[in-house]
């Protein structure tokens, strides 16, 4: 990937360029479906910290759980979680914005002193469109989306998925930007496009 490709994928519709990775061990939790989904999107998350190096947990030291999925058919259903309201700042306001926009899925990132992400809330409204995806697809999309704090507008034109001899998959491209963003030697997070620069140098050794 060139280092303008990269820096296209952090950048958001602000023009700011903005990057974090995970700086502590994902502890997981999936609310909403059976449990042979939860084996799917748990399956996912363990695909992608292979690929990343990066660490899973049984639970967070701060948070219990920070990684939480949830599935569910309307936005009004959040509010009513316990405890969600303590955790999503003006949560109400959020569900009214998405609702009159009539989204089906949202992300919310917590960071660190440092900048590094250190819990993700993702909301999935399992309309048409996100209940004719394939369990594989839609929970391994999400992880993607989730382990790295990409642009708001980083998959609009082409999903990070690719398919591949009738199994989707990763995007090559993809899956080594993400082991270069968890190289040990580089920052968790980093808000100077600069860094794409050396994602892409890193990208390069890797291919």
């Amino acid at each position: 990937m060139q280092a303008s490709e990269i820096e296209a994928l952090f950048t958001r519709e602000s023009g700011d360029f903005a990057f974090a990775r995970w700086g502590r061990p994902i502890a997981p939790v999936v609310f909403g479906v059976d449990d042979e989904t939860l084996g799917v999107v748990k399956g996912a998350l363990e695909a992608v910290m292979v690929l990343s190096g990066h660490k899973m947990a049984e639970t967070d030291p701060e948070l219990g759980s920070n990684l939480m999925v949830f599935f569910f058919r309307d936005w009004e259903e959040l509010p009513e979680v316990p405890g969600l309201d303590r955790l999503i700042l003006d949560l109400r306001p959020l569900v009214a914005r998405l609702k009159a926009a009539e989204a089906n899925q949202y992300r919310v990132f917590h960071f660190d002193a440092e900048g590094a992400i250190k819990a993700c809330f993702v909301f999935l409204r399992m309309d048409e469109h996100l209940s004719a995806v394939p369990a594989e697809t839609l929970a391994l999309s999400q992880i993607v989306r989730s382990v790295l704090l990409w642009s708001d507008a980083a998959f609009r034109g082409r999903s990070p998925l690719a398919v591949a001899g009738g199994k989707t998959i990763l995007r090559p491209e993809i899956s080594a930007l993400i082991r270069a963003a968890y190289d040990p030697v580089m920052p968790t997070a980093a808000q100077d496009a600069s860094h794409a620069l050396r994602l892409a140098a890193r990208v390069g050794q890797m291919q």
